[in-house]
């Protein structure tokens, strides 16, 4: 039999940015990223149009301040976490490659958590890092070299136009080493719905994976994005018990899961 695919909300988008676009038109309000961090007992939840601006800003310091073009290599070393997923709408908004735990010496931009800092030494281009702080706090002490991220981007505006179109057939994204376009991107996160037990707009699904594969992102932040649902984004779900789990399925009103 063949495999049912779940369509996309919008048939005519074409790349990461496209699906946004068509969520902030449909429901601004309704949330599309909420995340837990079980290291730190973080909870943050991010609507359609909250997430939006996050991208919007992010994309403007990506494309103004850190002169991004179409074409670049951005080397995002950052866990799976809500700005994590902002920096991937922005990569994809501006036409920049976004390469998930990629080499820092041969990128032209790098994205560093706290802990990969002295491996995004070695690029030689614009170095940006996040704390990765409840609420998106600052760093205590700037690490040297870099611009902190929550100081960059509150300035930002709110709306973003990119100097030049995306390519949907232009590469976009780099996980685990292998290389997808935007198109690519849409297709198989549409595609990848039915298996993750999303069944269509107002789904909720639970994800404990990195960003370091494919599945990971895809359930992550594209599959729910692409077809009109949401992600419950857990860092550190290991940390909890089966009984802390299953609270925040039924709290979360969850309808799927997907964990390591």
């Amino acid at each position: 039999m063949p495999t049912r695919t779940l369509a996309r909300v919008n048939a005519t988008d074409r790349t990461p940015a496209d699906l946004l676009r068509s969520a902030l038109a449909a429901d601004p309000a309704r949330p599309l990223v909420t995340f837990y961090d079980d290291a730190t007992g973080e909870r943050v939840e991010l609507s359609v149009a909250t997430f939006a601006n996050w991208v919007a800003k992010t994309a403007n310091l990506l494309q103004g301040e850190l002169s991004a073009e179409p074409g670049d290599r951005v080397a995002l070393l950052l866990p799976a976490h809500w700005q994590t997923a902002v920096w991937l709408l922005a990569c994809s908004s501006v036409g920049v490659v976004a390469d998930m735990g990629g080499e820092a010496s041969v990128a032209d931009i790098v994205v560093s958590g706290p802990d990969t800092l002295e491996a995004a030494r070695a690029c030689s281009g614009e170095r940006v890092a996040l704390a990765l702080r409840p609420l998106g706090g600052r760093f205590p002490q700037v690490p040297e070299g870099f611009a902190d991220y929550a100081v960059e981007v509150p300035s930002q505006g709110d709306r973003f136009v990119a100097y030049a179109p995306v390519d949907p057939e232009a590469a976009a994204l780099i996980v685990a080493g292998a290389e997808f376009t935007g198109a690519e991107v849409v297709e198989r996160a549409g595609a990848d719905a039915v298996g993750f037990g999303l069944a269509g707009p107002g789904s909720r699904l639970l994800s404990g994976l990195g960003y370091d594969t494919w599945e990971g992102v895809s359930a992550g932040l594209y599959s729910p994005l692409a077809t009109g649902g949401s992600v419950v984004l857990c860092r550190h779900l290991e940390r909890v018990s089966e009984g802390v789990v299953a609270k925040r399925v039924e709290d979360e009103r969850v309808s799927a899961t997907r964990r390591a």
